[in-house]
Parts: structure tokens; sequence; C-alpha cells
């Protein structure tokens, strides 16, 4: 679930988009957290998907780490 996020410098509501490669792969960032149960158990480790969000306004772009929360 993405959060509101308001551009702190225009103060507007920024918008949601997902971050992927020029050939449509999706970016993750890997944690040095182990992945929870089996997996986790045979070393792999966590990975995140970035969520950036955009100001419409002046466009800045700020990357954040959605984390399951449900996990």
């Amino acid at each position: 679930m993405t959060e509101i996020r308001r551009c702190p410098d225009c103060g507007v509501t920024m918008e949601a988009m997902r971050i992927q490669t020029a050939e449509g792969f999706s970016l993750q960032l890997v944690t040095n957290e182990r992945k929870k149960g089996l997996l986790g158990g045979l070393g792999l480790k966590e990975k995140l998907e970035p969520t950036a969000y955009v100001c419409p306004e002046c466009g800045l772009i700020r990357s954040y780490a959605e984390r399951d929360e449900s996990e």
C-alpha cells in the first residue's frame, strides 16, 4: 500500500510511480537481513521494491523502500 506523501518544497501531494529499467525490469534493494522462513535459512536476503514519489509542480523525486508489514 502506498502512502500519501507531500512535497517538502511545494506542499502538494506527490504521485507514486513505479521505478523500472528501460528493458522493463523492476529495481530491487537487497538488504543485509535474511528472508523469513526456509528461504532465510538458505541464506537468501530480503528484497525491497522502491517506489518513487514525484511532485507534479516542481519535479522533485523521492524514492522510498516499501516494506510489507504483513510478513
